[in-house]
């Protein structure tokens, strides 16, 4: 592999969340790969288009990303991309549509409709607590609560969840398109199709939102590398960033 394959990097996040909810990992990536380009994309709906209408499929949903992708310049040269949850659904059907775009994917804690039950793809355990959050009207509390499903870090929790009521009083994502994109992900089922560019799982082994058994599913599928962190969430980035800087690094040398 040329030492441009590694240098650039696009970063896709997951169900309605947007590029500020990275925080602290963007700068901490930039470390780790000095001489990268780091883009960082929004899903529609979400972050700098959370005016628009959210498309209800995985594909919808891609072409629109790629189209934010092309718009920018992002696919000129050599680029991978690190994708969480709906982000790497999304990811994976980009690669699957249009291989020459992306030199290889590293994907966190996602899952397939076809591959892994409903509930694990939504752990079962989480269905209460999910209730509760959607019906809480105060959005600090809100905000809060989706941290502590996705991360396991508890010495964070009032500095994030201040960083994330501001993102949402900023471009609050809608309940119609919260809802548009989990039917996306609920249905999204990407058949037998490999994608060409290569790909790394990352998932955490006490992800309480996605069972980790759907990365497992996924291993075995396409005999892809999978790295579990050991006390992890869905969250990876947040649990621990340099965790995951560490993966990506040894994960490009090794290419």
């Amino acid at each position: 592999m040329t030492k441009s394959l590694g240098q650039n990097w696009i970063l896709l996040r997951g169900l309605t969340r947007e590029a500020a909810h990275w925080g602290g990992f963007v700068p901490q990536l930039q470390s780790a790969f000095p001489d990268a380009q780091i883009s960082l994309l929004d899903l529609p709906g979400a972050g700098r288009f959370y005016k628009e209408k959210s498309p209800a499929t995985i594909a919808g949903i891609m072409e629109k990303v790629r189209g934010f992708a092309l718009d920018q310049g992002l696919l000129q040269k050599p680029v991978r991309v690190l994708a969480l949850s709906l982000g790497a659904m999304v990811t994976w059907e980009w690669m699957l549509t249009y291989p020459q775009d992306i030199c290889g994917s590293t994907l966190v804690g996602t899952s397939f409709g076809g591959l892994s039950p409903f509930y694990h793809r939504l752990r079962w355990q989480s269905y209460g607590r999910i209730t509760r959050l959607i019906m809480q009207k105060k959005i600090y509390d809100r905000e809060l609560a989706i941290l502590q499903l996705v991360s396991n870090r508890r010495d964070q929790d009032h500095f994030i969840a201040e960083q994330w009521l501001q993102i949402q009083k900023e471009r609050p994502v809608s309940l119609k398109n919260s809802y548009r994109q989990i039917l996306a992900s609920s249905n999204y089922r990407p058949g037998d199709r490999k994608p060409k560019p290569p790909v790394l799982l990352l998932n955490g082994k006490r992800d309480r939102l996605v069972a980790p058994e759907c990365s497992e599913a996924i291993k075995r599928k396409w005999d892809y590398q999978l790295i579990t962190h050991p006390w992890g969430g869905h969250d990876l980035p947040i649990d621990d960033g340099l965790w995951v800087l560490s993966q990506l690094k040894n994960w490009v040398r090794s290419k």
